[in-house]
C-alpha cells in the first residue's frame, strides 16, 4: 500500500502576455474598437471586461491541468459543468498488475496528523480495502467487479481542462472557506500559480 500526498501538474505552456493580448482582440470585436489596441493596452482592457461582468470574452482561452488526488475530490471537480475530463478509470485500471507494482494507493488525508487515532483507524482500513481488493482479483473478480469496495481515499489522475471563466468560477468556489480541506489542498496553490504565470485574471480572487 503507499500513502501520497496530492499534486498537480500544468499542462500547458503559459504565456500570461499573450493570453491578454488575445483576450483583448477577442473582446473589442464587440465594440468594434481594434483601432485602441497597444503593447500596453491588453491588461487594462481585461480589468475593464471583469470589473463590468462581460467574463463571457474569458472563455476563448483555456487550460489543462493533471490532478493527482483521492476519487472524492474528483467527485466534487466534475460538477463543473463548462470543463472536459479524463480519469483514471477503476474499471480498466487492475490494481494487482505490475504497472501499478501490485498494490493500491491512497491520498493522506491532510486533516489529521500520523499520530492522530482517526489517522491509524483510517489506515488501517485503507490496508484491509487494499487487502480484501487484491484477494477478489485472485479469486476471479474483474476489476469492474472488484472496485466496488474501493474508498475515497483511493489515489486518481484526472485531466481537467476549462476555459479562463469557468477556471474563475471554480476557484472562486474551491478555494472557499466552506470548501473541503483535501479540495483546497489542491485549488489554494494551483491558484496561486495561475496568478503568478497570467497577469490580471485572477488577481481579484482571494484566499482567506
Amino acid at each position: 500500500m503507499k500513502i501520497i500526498s496530492p499534486s498537480f501538474q500544468i499542462m500547458d505552456e503559459i504565456n500570461g502576455a499573450e493570453i491578454l493580448r488575445k483576450i483583448e482582440l477577442c473582446g473589442r470585436v464587440c465594440y468594434k474598437s481594434e483601432n485602441a489596441i497597444t503593447e500596453e493596452s491588453a491588461q487594462k482592457f481585461v480589468q475593464n471586461i471583469i470589473k463590468s461582468g462581460h467574463e463571457s470574452v474569458l472563455e476563448h482561452e483555456k487550460i489543462t491541468v493533471r490532478i493527482i488526488c483521492d476519487r472524492g475530490v474528483t467527485h466534487e471537480i466534475v460538477r463543473h459543468r463548462i470543463a472536459s475530463y479524463s480519469q483514471e478509470s477503476t474499471r480498466y485500471c487492475n490494481y494487482s498488475k505490475e504497472k501499478f507494482d501490485g498494490e493500491l494507493s491512497f491520498i493522506k488525508p491532510c486533516f489529521w496528523r500520523e499520530d492522530d487515532i482517526n489517522f491509524v483507524t483510517w489506515k488501517n482500513i485503507m490496508q484491509e480495502c487494499e487487502k480484501s481488493y487484491l484477494k477478489m482479483i485472485a479469486e476471479g473478480a474483474t476489476a469492474q467487479e472488484a472496485r466496488s469496495i474501493l474508498p475515497n481515499s483511493l489515489k486518481t489522475e484526472i485531466i481537467v481542462t476549462m476555459n479562463l471563466r469557468e477556471w474563475r468560477h471554480f476557484f472562486k468556489l474551491r478555494t472557499a472557506n466552506r470548501a473541503h480541506p483535501q479540495m483546497r489542498e489542491i485549488s489554494i496553490p494551483l491558484l496561486k500559480q495561475f496568478q503568478n504565470q497570467i497577469p490580471v485574471i485572477f488577481d481579484d480572487i482571494a484566499v482567506d
